[in-house]
């Protein structure tokens, strides 16, 4: 019986572009192994030929994690996989991910093995701006171009709409106090 408190994260090197190939090969040869796999993986918003895609993309290419205690039998049936490349090791033996680094991937990938969107702010929300000239009015967000870190927001001004282009750090999300 293995002791979970034995178990180490280790970084596989294998063909990138394979990594769900080795996933799936190993958890059908060795079932009774109980290593957790994670691959992680990021969404992006990506523009080709003027249009913006969602994609998934992995965070680390060509790399497989994985939660085992180490020894020579698991580090064999590991390495000795179709399009293994090797365990990430010093001179001599496998090197564990150290458990902070470790411990920020976890947290990320929370949910699965894929980092959501991690959005500041959201078209529809409400805001208050916090600096700047037009600060302590109150007003919706209409646009939000991340890239840039711009907002467009829609603003009561003496006592007109209008529609302000602000950068995202004038702005805080409305509290409504």
């Amino acid at each position: 019986m293995v002791d979970e408190a034995d178990k180490k994260w280790y970084a596989i090197f294998v063909e990138t572009g394979h990594e769900e190939d080795f996933e799936r090969l190993f958890k059908v040869l060795y079932p009774e192994e109980g290593i957790e796999i994670l691959i992680p993986k990021r969404k992006l918003i990506e523009r080709r030929q003027g249009k913006t895609h969602e994609v998934v993309r992995k965070l680390f290419p060509g790399y497989v994690l994985v939660n085992a205690v180490m020894d020579a039998g698991v580090y064999y049936k590991l390495s000795k996989l179709p399009r293994v490349y090797g365990v990430l090791k010093d001179e001599r033996e496998p090197v564990p991910i150290r458990d902070e680094e470790m411990a920020v991937i976890l947290a990320l990938t929370c949910q699965g093995d894929t980092i959501e969107f991690s959005e500041l702010y959201k078209e529809g929300e409400r805001i208050v701006v916090v600096s700047g000239p037009l600060k302590g009015l109150e007003g919706i967000i209409e646009k939000v171009d991340a890239r840039k870190k711009r907002v467009k927001i829609r603003i009561q001004f003496l006592g007109q709409e209008k529609r302000v282009d602000l950068g995202a750090y004038l702005i805080d999300k409305y509290s409504g106090q």
